[in-house]
């Protein structure tokens, strides 16, 4: 007669040390007691584990897009490919975890928001660090971390070094491209302006990708990037939209209408605005 139980193979491991273990090499005794709810309302450590795990996922975003840069600099696109694939189960994973903070309801939120004090999203610096590596350059995103010197120095390394936009460019540039001087070497701590020249640039290389096919494929990649970047932000106004209405945010913000107004930023402008200038084949 079948049992519904497995026997142990005398094979499997049992005699281990800490260091040869599972939660050792994970290092799960600190992670697992880090959830520290202010309140005993049940809800708050899922909004901590909420949050905790999007942090882990924007680290390994930074950890990939580091690399994906290196490849551009290095003037070898064709490993970054690989790269963007993962990004992009990256930012999947970021847009989908909405849905599970969006099973508290109002009622359930106001009854733990008062122990978060002046805390808020705005104030992540890896956030801040994607939003830097991927164009959106103001310094006054720094003021809410003048008080960690560390955080400070490391977004300020961030915001002063080419975007992965600003790397792109320069490989065009290096590569024979058009781009104007004034694009490769910049004020790179400065929001980027959209330039027509580029927009040419790329319409040459979208009605002709047979012959700019590394660089063809490397502005979609980074279209990819862009548009899961603005459904992620979309779909977290709206989870804020549908837990706080129209409050202000508990870091001090407007809240919804903050976040909508971060709807209209555009990381790589002339990728987007290249599509309005193409031409059919018979009117070229």
């Amino acid at each position: 007669m079948a049992t519904n139980s497995r026997e142990l193979e005398q094979s499997i491991h049992v005699d281990l040390s800490r260091q040869e273990t599972y939660g050792g090499y994970l290092q799960l005794d600190r992670l697992l007691n880090s959830q520290t709810p202010r309140s005993a309302v049940h809800d708050e450590m899922l909004f901590i584990i909420q949050h905790q795990t999007s942090e882990l996922w924007m680290k390994l975003m930074l950890h990939e897009l580091d690399a994906a840069l290196a490849c551009v600099k290095r003037d070898d696109l064709a490993p970054s490919f690989k790269i963007f694939a993962r990004v992009a189960h990256i930012q999947r994973m970021l847009f989908e975890q909405w849905a599970v903070l969006e099973t508290m309801t109002p009622s359930e939120y106001l009854q733990f928001r008062d122990a978060l004090g002046r805390s808020s999203g705005f104030q992540s610096y890896q956030y801040r660090a994607i939003e830097f590596m991927l164009g959106n350059k103001d310094p006054n995103l720094l003021l809410p971390h003048r008080q960690d010197e560390a955080v400070h120095a490391y977004l300020s390394a961030r915001l002063a070094q080419p975007s992965l936009y600003d790397e792109f460019l320069r490989y065009l540039g290096r590569h024979g491209y058009p781009v104007p001087a004034d694009w490769l070497e910049r004020d790179f701590t400065q929001p980027y302006k959209k330039s027509d020249a580029i927009v040419l640039l790329f319409r040459d290389v979208y009605e002709n990708p047979e012959q700019h096919w590394k660089a063809y494929e490397m502005a979609e990649k980074l279209v990819d990037v862009e548009e899961r970047f603005q459904l992620w932000r979309f779909r977290h106004m709206k989870t804020v939209h549908r837990i706080i209405g129209h409050k202000q945010g508990t870091g001090g913000s407007s809240g919804v209408t903050f976040l909508q107004r971060a709807l209209g930023l555009t990381f790589f402008p002339e990728l987007w605005d290249v599509r309005t200038e193409l031409r059919s084949p018979g009117a070229r």
